[in-house]
């Protein structure tokens, strides 16, 4: 049997995201129990040249429904990228996972050949739909809660490879 869209982007891509609620959570309790503003957690980078974890969450969540909007031919939910503390990004977090739950098989299976066209900033990308899901989103998607991880690793936040595979 081999794999379906749906098995790949959306069940795979919830579960990350379930993780990534989990391990935010961990970090809020660190920053409680160490008396550390959450704010320094929040904006803190792996490099200067780095937008901050908020900035990562918001990316990981904005990569993942814009994606599973194009090759399920619905409009993606808008988020405002307005997020200032762990409870707002917990927010942000649940609201893709609702978008994700509401695409069905029928919606996105059978996408692996759709032509994908969108423009970000001045580039233009075409893709087709299997090549969009496994050069496009997937990457972004995993490099963005990936770095969120490994921000907070870097912080002293006591996480590790269970949390990040749900393991």
């Amino acid at each position: 049997m081999s794999l379906s869209m749906h098995q790949v982007c959306i069940v795979q891509s919830r579960r990350m995201l379930s993780n990534l609620s989990a391990i935010l959570i961990k970090a809020e309790a660190h920053c409680v129990a160490k008396k550390i503003e959450t704010s320094v957690l929040l904006n803190s980078r792996l490099s200067l040249d780095m937008f901050p974890l908020v900035r990562q969450v918001q990316i990981a969540t904005d990569m993942i429904k814009y994606g599973v909007a194009r090759l399920s031919d619905v409009d993606a939910p808008k988020f405002e990228d307005k997020e200032t503390d762990f409870a707002e990004l917990e927010e942000r977090i649940q609201r893709t996972i609702n978008f994700l739950n509401s695409i069905t098989k029928d919606q996105i299976d059978g996408s692996e050949s759709k032509e994908i066209k969108f423009s970000l900033r001045d580039n233009k990308f075409e893709f087709i739909g299997e090549q969009y899901l496994s050069t496009w989103i997937l990457p972004h998607f995993y490099f963005h809660v990936t770095t969120t991880y490994n921000i907070l690793r870097h912080n002293g936040i006591e996480i590790g490879k269970r949390d990040y595979t749900g393991g």
